[in-house]
């Protein structure tokens, strides 16, 4: 797998967001953790209480909120189509 540096302007708010959040979330990910075997109930209830944890889902509302505006393609002048 190669590496790509890629640079591109986001709105302050969201770069001081990330810039707190996201090493909290990488350091997470990145700890050694021993995982317990879970029965099949026992993952449903986690899922249930992961699905009705207000403060996540609003987290998650907020993250997808950030890529609404640029769902839709910018028209660049130079891709525009060429009037006939």
């Amino acid at each position: 797998m190669g590496m790509r540096r890629m640079t591109f302007e986001i709105p302050e708010e969201v770069a001081e967001r990330f810039e707190n959040e996201v090493p909290v979330l990488v350091a997470r990910l990145l700890r050694p953790r021993v995982s317990p075997k879970l029965t099949d109930e026992q993952w449903a209830a986690a899922a249930n209480a992961a699905n009705a944890d207000e403060q996540l889902n609003a987290d998650i509302d907020d993250w997808q909120a950030f890529s609404d505006p640029i769902q839709e393609p910018i028209q660049e002048p130079w891709n525009a189509p060429s009037p006939r």
